[in-house]
């Protein structure tokens, strides 16, 4: 016979992923913002001209590819990218959770979220 989870347990997981994820989001943004301002904090800032974010900070692979140097400004947006994933990991927890008490219809409901969770974050189905 296979255990599955009660609902306290999946309220205490769940409520476990988004406390850890969003303090995980707030130490790596607190850390990137902070050594941003050891780096730059006294330029003077031209708001003359209006330049975006650089390519490399507008995607994933950009991003991750800054880490092991430490970068600030990729590092305060991978901290907005775990904030993000949060509730993201949330939806695809439930996915689970749900397969393991066979309930079907739950399973469907919460695939169609996270399917229009995945196509708004990246504007396509998969990957």
């Amino acid at each position: 016979m296979r255990e599955t989870l009660t609902d306290r347990q999946m309220d205490r997981i769940i409520g476990a992923l988004l406390r850890y994820g969003v303090m995980l989001s707030a130490l790596v943004v607190a850390a990137g913002g902070a050594w941003y301002l050891i780096q730059y904090g006294g330029t003077k800032p031209n708001y003359r001209v209006f330049r975006g974010e650089p390519e490399y900070l507008r995607q994933v692979r950009g991003i991750v590819s800054g880490i092991p140097g430490f970068h600030c400004r990729r590092m305060i947006q991978l901290g907005l990218l775990l904030l993000i994933a949060t509730p993201v990991a949330r939806v695809a927890f439930s996915v689970v959770a749900f397969a393991l008490e066979r309930d079907r219809t739950y399973v469907a409901i919460t695939l169609i979220v996270l399917a229009v969770l995945m196509f708004s974050l990246t504007g396509r189905v998969s990957g």
